[in-house]
């Protein structure tokens, strides 16, 4: 398989210094903190009628991410489970996906946004508006986690 090369477009600020303090989900916490997604000069023509949008899907690169074993056992799980069954931050490339509000601008490039649950500093990779007429499925399983599921 050929190698490929992805480019940061800016870099993520928020409360969390290192992975060992970010929150198991930034959606979990009160009251959610403001944080910043700071886009580079070359990306922010990109950002023309973003603030159209409530809600936006970031895309980032863990960078501070441990190397992933193919098989983990979360802390709420009965035994193991295989890396790509759940949502750890370990991963073979270790890209996340936040769902997160958009507050708007603090000024030209930088978008305030609450949700997060990374280490400040984190690449990010991409932005694409939340279309909850696309992006939800309500009647999705949550497979495992479900608790009508077998553990």
């Amino acid at each position: 398989m050929p190698g490929f090369t992805l480019t940061s477009i800016g870099h993520l600020e928020t409360p969390w210094p290192s992975p060992a303090d970010c929150p198991r989900n930034g959606r979990l916490l009160e009251p959610r903190p403001l944080c910043r997604a700071v886009i580079a000069e070359p990306y922010r023509e990109g950002l023309d009628q973003l603030d159209s949008f409530s809600h936006l899907i970031l895309l980032y690169w863990m960078h501070l991410a441990e190397p992933a074993p193919l098989s983990i056992t979360p802390r709420f799980a009965a035994g193991p489970r295989g890396v790509f069954a759940t949502r750890a931050p370990v991963r073979p490339n270790p890209i996340a996906l936040s769902v997160v509000q958009f507050e708007g601008f603090a000024e030209p490039g930088v978008l305030l946004v609450r949700n997060l649950d990374c280490a400040s500093g984190t690449p990010l990779l991409d932005i694409k508006p939340y279309l909850p007429t696309v992006d939800a499925e309500p009647a999705a399983s949550m497979g495992w986690l479900d608790p009508r599921s077998p553990a």
